[in-house]
C-alpha cells in the first residue's frame, strides 16, 4: 500500500473513533524521513490511546505496522512511525502547544 494510501486508512480509523481535527500534512517538500504526518486530537488522554490503538489495529489488518510507538504511556502526544508517515494523536493542549500544522503546513 503507498504511503499516502495508508496515510489516509490512518485518518479515516481516526475519526472512527471520534478523534477530532483529524488531518493529513503532505511533507515531502519539506522532509527527509516521512511523506505524511496524521495529526488528530483526542479529548483526553485516555481517549487519544484509544485512538491509537485503534489506528494500530486498522493499519494491522492491512499488514501494515508501525515501527515506532512513543508517548503511549503518558497519552499527551502519541506518536505512531510508519516510516513513510507519521501519526500524532495529541490531547487539544498539547497539540495547540507544539502546533505541528503551523510548522510542517506549506501554503
Amino acid at each position: 500500500m503507498k504511503s499516502k494510501n495508508a496515510a489516509e486508512l490512518a485518518a479515516r480509523a481516526a475519526e472512527a473513533k471520534k478523534a477530532q481535527d483529524v488531518l493529513i500534512l503532505d511533507i515531502r517538500a519539506a522532509s527527509s524521513f516521512a511523506d505524511f504526518f496524521v495529526l488528530a486530537t483526542g479529548l483526553n488522554k485516555i481517549h487519544a490511546q484509544a485512538v491509537a490503538d485503534h489506528i494500530e489495529e486498522t493499519l494491522a489488518t492491512a499488514g501494515i505496522l508501525p515501527y515506532s510507538k512513543q508517548g503511549y504511556q503518558e497519552g499527551d502526544w502519541v506518536l505512531l512511525d510508519y516510516l513513510d508517515f507519521v501519526v500524532h494523536i495529541f490531547i487539544e493542549q498539547a497539540r495547540e502547544y507544539y502546533q505541528l500544522e503551523r510548522l510542517w503546513r506549506r501554503d
